[in-house]
């Protein structure tokens, strides 16, 4: 891995180490063998280079969303919620996620459709992004027990950066 995806240069020829961040990372399936997919994502996630502590909280089935609304004759979600501690770019993160998708089946036909896998990247330390290819925090989370319930799990003083506390998300939303 080139060492300019997670360092970077402060002008001098010594290379400035990048801080580990906390990033938050959700997993969904709802083709094939949800459980056995969503294990070797979590397991695939540990392998990340300058990536480390990957804690992932229990798994909760859920009825599929799709953008007019849940649709319960759709195969059923497993989700679950991964923290990760990185040095990776969130952009970095981000083409990692998608290529353990892909290796895993993914494929990006319809959007909210039917997935092998499903890697979303919710949030990365504190950092906030708006570009066409990155947006930080996930602009859906605070909506989505499926994320806050299992992310609360992991950790009882999560903050969803910019929006709030996760526990007064998902109170927010019962």
């Amino acid at each position: 891995m080139n060492r300019r995806l997670a360092q970077g240069f402060d002008g001098a020829s010594a290379p400035v180490e990048a801080a580990s961040v906390t990033a938050v990372i959700a997993l969904g399936s709802n083709l094939g063998d949800r459980g056995a997919l969503l294990d070797e994502a979590a397991a695939d996630l540990a392998r990340l280079p300058l990536t480390a502590n990957v804690r992932v909280a229990p798994v909760m089935e859920t009825v599929a969303v799709r953008p007019d609304g849940p649709d319960p004759d759709a195969p059923r979600y497993l989700n679950t919620v991964a923290l990760v501690d990185t040095r990776l770019a969130p952009s970095v993160l981000l083409e990692f996620l998608h290529r353990i998708e892909a290796d895993h089946g993914r494929r990006r036909r319809e959007r909210w459709g039917d997935r092998t896998l499903d890697l979303d990247l919710i949030a990365h330390g504190d950092v906030r992004s708006t570009t066409p290819t990155l947006v930080l925090p996930h602009p859906r989370a605070a909506e989505r027990d499926f994320v806050l319930r299992p992310w609360l799990a992991l950790d009882a003083d999560a903050v969803l950066p910019g929006v709030g506390r996760v526990a007064d998300l998902l109170e927010a939303l019962s």
